[in-house]
């Protein structure tokens, strides 16, 4: 019934279908099974992409030719560039995104791009033939071959809904579970726990009143996610969301429900999102607090349905529905359907490379919440990474690995398997050492000519990276080149509360000034803008970014290649730990857990210190 396939793709939430996509646009055969395919590329929890660290990997994923950026762009509904506030490093893209819109772009480029069947299905078990994946078993009995597997299972392995004192199995609601790989492979010799995630109620959007809140429109200019040009909406066209908060009345008649809560009275094992916590956790760890902020989010442009982010909880639904009509802007509040608590396995990703494949079984790669990280810019990226890298083990090819200082893409996957996690884990831009060096202005320039190379980014992205990169030199040459007047400028900089200048300047040095900026230099010196006439914003914006930080971006550059030295050290697959007498135990212990592949990532585990590292590199004869 089924040919054999180079990638199968177990799946089909954000990891899965960006893992199907980079397959197949490699030229992999892929199959994709899902257990239902109306939910593909569903958006299990806040109709929104990016966000601070999140937006920059939804840039990273789209510079290497992954779909993510034009489905969002395709599909949103309002546009922020969040922190605009400081500098660039910081700027995060975030979109609010029609739900339905969002899942229906993604499986039409999916079912748009060759080489990529669909099955409706539930794997129950891998194939693995002399320590290889070789293909899966389906709950209806078929066993389908392949290369390589790609396990993207969401929450749904083993899933249990929690409200109140009510449980049932589940990997979304009214969606069930899925059983079987989690027995196998922990059968096999794999690590397995529990995690723990939340959604909050999703109301009636015709029952609030909005004139109690606070609106929160979008940008006046959408730069988007894609560097493609994507067909976006109109500024004017967005919708707005709001903002209320919670209240010391809505936090007593919560508390109410504490004691029906599956959280505080122990039924729930795993761990929840340190950084996203329920609105139980959060009145009780933050008792101080008289109110927390409440997002109101629209679900789409042709539904009513609103979405409570900021309330996510599994306590009883009475309990949810009797604290939300205590919302400022809630009181007639109707409910579409209760928040929810959900547990779920994943395997602890130390056990992983950083090609997320498996150490035990070869052509056997995991991405999203498996590997235990949460949302959906995490599980995508991962998907990505494993739909090349399962591509490549299936025509021996050489695996392809981003460093901490190629993406916010390679901290992920760095963190994940060097540190592993026993919490929910959620990217941020402190967790990137580099990141004046990662920022989402130029995922392009670090990341298509990469990809291109590789066959994955199209010949438009690359001609285009190529003319950007042009433009920018030139444009930078014109702003070192040109010199503007002290009668020219004055006005303009003591309409800042900045310092006048005396004799002329290069544009070059105005520049480095933080409150002057290249666009309103354009409007105030005409030589200016006559030299960067027909130049692009976002080519301006490079220029600008690339001589205000010159010397911040060299800095992080002379330290990557500090850094490198250790990261070209390589660590052989057979060295025997026990060997080195001189390590602390806890060193020893995790180095023969994680095996790093390199000295770089073995100063970064939790645990070794730099003592140990040393000892290591002596021992090897560096």
């Amino acid at each position: 019934m089924f040919p054999d396939y180079d990638v199968i793709v177990v799946g089909a939430g954000h990891a899965g279908c960006e893992a199907a996509a980079a397959a197949a646009n490699l030229g992999s055969k892929v199959l994709l099974i899902t257990m239902n395919m109306q939910t593909i590329a569903q958006m299990s929890c806040n109709p929104a992409m990016g966000g601070i660290a999140k937006g920059q990997i939804v840039r990273e994923i789209d510079a290497m030719g992954g779909y993510s950026g034009i489905v969002t762009d395709k599909s949103m509904i309002q546009f922020r560039m969040l922190n605009r506030s400081k500098g660039p490093a910081m700027w995060s893209p975030r979109a609010q995104n029609d739900r339905m819109l969002f899942a229906a772009t993604w499986r039409e480029m999916l079912e748009n791009t060759p080489n990529v069947d669909f099955y409706q299905d539930m794997v129950q078990s891998i194939i693995i033939k002399d320590n290889r994946a070789c293909g899966v078993v389906t709950g209806l009995g078929h066993s389908i071959r392949s290369k390589s597997v790609v396990v993207t299972s969401g929450t749904f392995l083993n899933g249990v809904i929690h409200i109140g004192e009510k449980k049932f199995g589940g990997g979304r609601v009214a969606e069930k579970a899925a059983t079987g790989i989690t027995e196998q492979l922990v059968e096999i010799g794999f690590e397995s726990d529990r995690l723990k995630t939340g959604t909050p109620p999703r109301v009636d959007g015709r029952s609030l009143d909005y004139s109690k809140m606070e609106e929160q429109k979008g940008d006046d200019e959408i730069v988007g996610f894609s560097f493609l040009n994507t067909n976006r909406i109109l500024p004017s066209q967005q919708k707005s969301c709001f903002i209320t908060y919670t209240s010391q009345k809505v936090h007593d008649i919560l508390k109410t429900g504490f004691d029906r809560s599956p959280m505080f009275q122990g039924r729930i094992e795993g761990i929840g999102p340190r950084y996203c916590p329920s609105i139980e956790d959060k009145i009780n760890r933050f008792a101080e607090r008289e109110r927390h902020q409440l997002f109101v989010e629209p679900e789409g442009w042709n539904t009513v349905e609103i979405y409570v982010n900021g309330f996510s909880t599994s306590l009883p639904e009475d309990v949810q529905v009797q604290a939300l009509r205590s919302v400022v802007g809630f009181e007639n509040c109707r409910v579409f359907r209760p928040g929810y608590a959900i547990e779920y396995d994943y395997f602890p990703p130390t056990q992983l490379r950083h090609t997320l494949e498996t150490k035990l079984i070869q052509g056997l790669f995991f991405a999203g919440q498996i590997n235990g990280t949460t949302g959906y810019e995490e599980a995508a990226c991962q998907g990505l990474m494993a739909g090349i890298n399962a591509h490549q083990k299936a025509r021996e090819l050489e695996p392809v690995i981003l460093k901490r200082s190629d993406a916010y893409i390679g901290v992920l996957i760095d963190d994940l398997i060097s540190k592993g996690t026993e919490e929910p884990y959620r990217m941020f831009t402190s967790r990137a050492e580099f990141r004046t060096l990662l920022r989402q202005d130029n995922a392009d320039l670090r990341l298509t000519e990469l990809s291109y190379r590789l066959g994955l980014a199209s010949q438009e992205r690359m001609e285009n990276v190529l003319s950007k990169k042009e433009s920018t030199t030139k444009i930078k040459s014109s702003l070192f080149d040109l010199n503007v007047e002290p009668g020219e400028i004055n006005p303009y900089l003591e309409s800042l509360g900045s310092a006048t200048i005396t004799e002329r300047q290069k544009i070059s040095k105005l520049i480095l000034r933080p409150n002057v900026s290249l666009p309103s230099l354009i409007q105030h010196v005409p030589s200016l803008a006559a030299a960067l006439d027909g130049y692009s914003q976002d080519s301006i914006e490079q220029a600008e970014i690339q001589v205000k930080y010159e010397r911040y971006i060299e800095k992080e550059q002379e330290i990557v290649i500090r850094m490198s030295q250790l990261e070209e050290l390589l660590i052989p697959d057979s060295f025997d730990y026990d060997k080195v007498s001189a390590l602390s135990n806890e060193a020893l212990q995790k180095f023969k857990r994680i095996k790093p592949r390199t000295l770089g990532q073995a100063g970064r585990i939790s645990g070794v210190n730099p003592s140990d590292v040393q000892i290591l590199m002596v021992f090897m004869g560096r």
